[in-house]
């Protein structure tokens, strides 16, 4: 196995060359009850200075009306930047994360970026992953909470930070990566990556979709690099986070390592 090229790179503050802000690229975006968070996201990405920019929401049969919103907003934004994806119901992060990204690589996008509906992803800092993916060719570019200059919202108490770095080294540990931010969510791929992992074989339906996705790209031999974000805290609707999904989250890492041994 390739040893992937691992490590933080500070964002590119100055707009992106104008070939590389035509790259074709899909913003994959979960939603279940985000009512109340998805316009702005979407205002804020369709403003961004990414022509080549496209915005994909993944709608599991929200009840408080989310897929008819984005319906909406992909009318205003115009069908060639924004689409939906209309799911039956609610079957979890990682299921329609898989579905969102294989969609994106089947209409042709280059690279594919993961980002929450919730806010906690800053979305002024998708043209700087975007760079740094383009000039050193990484097939992962995670916008990474623990990697110098990475910070959390100061309304995460001491408990919920010291859960997600346990949360992080907990996996990193397991299945012996040096993956900063091997839970985090807002994460940028290269197509040929996508293709290489088959979201088709991902097993996990929850968060630990990021962790298995993450492992498998470092198996595979693709590059990781790290860019430093500030994680905001959602200040609309409530996490989505459950038992199930906490244990599935526990115990992943050790079914991908013992999978890696056979």
């Amino acid at each position: 196995m390739n040893s992937p090229d691992i490590g933080a790179t500070p964002a590119a503050a100055r707009p992106l060359p104008d070939d590389w802000a035509r790259t074709p690229l899909t913003v994959v975006m979960p939603t279940y009850n985000e009512a109340g968070n998805l316009p702005g996201m979407a205002d804020a990405l369709m403003a961004l200075p990414l022509p080549g920019l496209r915005l994909l929401v993944v709608d599991d049969s929200s009840p408080d009306g989310t897929g008819d919103i984005a319906e909406r907003h992909a009318e205003r934004h115009g069908r060639d930047r924004m689409s939906v994806l209309h799911r039956a119901g609610k079957e979890g992060l990682g299921r329609a994360y898989a579905a969102g990204m294989a969609r994106a690589v089947a209409d042709g996008a280059r690279y594919v970026l993961q980002m929450d509906a919730d806010g906690s992803h800053p979305a002024d800092k998708v043209p700087a992953l975007l760079g740094t993916a383009l000039a050193t060719g990484a097939g992962v570019t995670i916008g990474s909470r623990y990697v110098q200059g990475g910070t959390l919202s100061e309304a995460w108490g001491v408990h919920r930070r010291l859960l997600s770095r346990w949360a992080n080294t907990y996996a990193g540990t397991i299945l012996g990566t040096r993956v900063r931010d091997i839970t985090g969510g807002f994460n940028l791929w290269r197509e040929d990556a996508l293709r290489a992992i088959d979201l088709a074989s991902v097993d996990s339906a929850g968060y630990s979709f990021q962790v298995e996705m993450k492992y498998r790209a470092v198996r595979r031999g693709f590059g990781v690099i790290e860019v430093p974000i500030h994680f905001e805290d959602r200040t609309v609707g409530e996490s989505k986070m459950n038992l199930m999904v906490q244990l599935e989250s526990v115990t992943m890492p050790w079914k991908l390592r013992a999978r890696a041994r056979r």
